[in-house]
């Protein structure tokens, strides 16, 4: 079978504190031929485990590379990896997602009020500029 999953399921296969929900997230991701993993799933399930789960980056980060090394695992990898890059370097993943997309899609620079996300992808060589009121 070919899945789509949503965050609830990763987040309960992840965090396993509903016994019955993780029995049954586990045994749906594992029984999967192919399991695909948007882009905005992914982004909230750092969100939700930084802010509700109160997880560190670190544990967050192996959680989601765990998931890129399954072999039967679909998703937006370059995405994933800049996300990954920019939650690494103190930042929020959405950020780093929404800097390649834009790259991605031909933006030249990104743009923000955000000065963290700004100094990190100039921090990565890319082109940002942070914006003022």
């Amino acid at each position: 079978m070919k899945i789509t999953v949503d965050t609830n399921v990763l987040v309960r296969a992840a965090v396993q504190d509903d016994r019955e929900q993780a029995r049954t997230a586990t045994a749906a991701l594992t029984g999967a031929d192919l399991i695909a993993v948007p882009l905005s799933v992914l982004c909230e399930f750092v969100w939700v485990m930084r802010r509700g789960y109160q997880r560190s980056i670190t544990e967050i980060a192996a959680a989601i590379q765990h998931l890129m090394d399954s072999t039967n695992v679909a998703m937006n990898r370059p995405a994933v990896e800049a996300g990954l890059s920019f939650l690494e370097a103190g930042g929020d993943f959405a950020d780093g997602i929404i800097a390649y997309e834009g790259s991605w899609l031909g933006a030249d620079e990104f743009v923000s009020f955000d000065k963290q996300a700004v100094a990190i992808l100039k921090s990565q060589g890319k082109s940002a500029r942070l914006l003022t009121a």
